[in-house]
């Protein structure tokens, strides 16, 4: 049974997961917007042929995308979904009932990611991301940013906890999630406000390791075998890029013009 809520994905040559995630959502949402930038695969398609409503939009960046996404929607209450997320049965019913006397307590839920690898079984115990993707536009909106896409609860605002995972296919392989990493780490360093040289430095020199053990050790990517180790390295080496491309623009900076 649909819920008064409309869930929205961006796209852009997302024909490897895109079906799935629109039929997942179907299950309790009651539209699917897709915010597509140009996608020259069967993305538009595919949404289309499952009764989503395709809006064209050029990328304009993550958080962009997301209003234009929230100013489409028929119903106030969102569902924020990337191209790669899919809602569990058990999630579905758990969202679903949140309004069946009506709309829910809370303005905004938060839930957990459940990383699904190329190798193994889906993390659903492990390296769990939480995230607040259910939420009500009229007291909260996604942020007006080209790269920050996630928005920053107000202090005070409740916020309502979803026990059910969503399931996220992040990567195909590991050469994806480098590449993925390293995109992610030059928006973030030309984004962030600019830390000392000193500090840059200092972490680029010595910091690599404790990201490897945040990944490996506090995040239980141990508990993934050989896999996990890996998947930890590549997190560790993408984290510690946004430290050395932080001194890189630093030395930018300090270079004089040409006379």
């Amino acid at each position: 049974m649909s819920s008064p809520i409309s869930a929205y994905i961006r796209t852009k040559n997302e024909e490897r997961m895109i079906g799935e995630v629109i039929r997942a959502a179907q299950q309790v949402v009651s539209e699917v917007v897709v915010v597509d930038s140009g996608s020259t695969d069967r993305t538009i398609e595919i949404a289309d042929g499952l009764g989503a409503r395709v809006i064209k939009a050029p990328w304009f960046g993550g958080g962009k995308q997301k209003r234009i996404a929230e100013d489409a929607a028929r119903n106030d209450w969102l569902l924020d979904l990337d191209a790669d997320e899919v809602v569990t049965p058990e999630l579905a019913r758990e969202i679903g009932a949140l309004f069946e006397n009506g709309e829910p307590d809370s303005q905004v839920y938060e839930l957990m990611m459940a990383t699904c690898p190329p190798v193994g079984a889906p993390w659903l115990d492990f390296n769990l991301v939480d995230r607040r993707k259910l939420y009500n536009r009229r007291a909260i909106r996604q942020p007006d940013h080209a790269n920050w896409d996630q928005f920053q609860t107000p202090r005070g605002m409740k916020i309502g906890q979803l026990k059910a995972p969503l399931l996220h296919y992040s990567f195909v392989d590991l050469a994806q999630l480098e590449e993925k990493f390293n995109r992610n780490s030059s928006g973030r360093a030309r984004d962030t406000k600019l830390k000392p040289f000193w500090l840059c430095v200092l972490r680029m020199v010595l910091a690599r390791p404790l990201y490897f053990a945040n990944h490996y050790f506090r995040r239980g990517l141990w508990r993934a075998g050989w896999y996990g180790f890996a998947v930890s390295q590549i997190a560790a080496h993408g984290r510690w890029l946004k430290d050395a491309k932080m001194v890189e623009i630093h030395l930018r900076q300090r270079k004089k013009p040409d006379a």
